[in-house]
């Protein structure tokens, strides 16, 4: 199962005891069908992402005319109201250092 999917036996066994994937389980064994094989490529699976098709409007210029621009920067949320983390101090060494 492992090899089919390209992953660690212990990352099916894991998911497997988290209930994560669909299992037959014989004893302490785990076992997998040909249907449950499909389910878990089905559950991982990624989808392609989708490209947004502009048409362009007809007063703009062509993109070959515009010039690259910085993308620009989302704003990040105020978080004046949260108090700031300070780093803990060190601890002490349990064991002197003789110098």
């Amino acid at each position: 199962m492992a090899e089919t999917r390209g992953c660690s036996a212990w990352w099916v066994k894991d998911r497997a005891r988290r209930r994560l994937i669909p299992h037959t389980r014989v004893g302490r064994a785990y076992r997998f069908t040909a249907d449950h094989l499909a389910v878990i490529i089905r559950i991982h699976e990624e989808p392609a992402p989708q490209r947004a098709q502009r048409t362009p409007s007809p007063a703009s210029p062509p993109e070959s005319a515009m010039t690259p621009s910085r993308p620009t920067r989302q704003a990040r949320p105020s978080t004046s109201s949260a108090p700031r983390l300070r780093a803990r101090p060190p601890r002490r060494s349990q064991y002197g250092t003789a110098a």
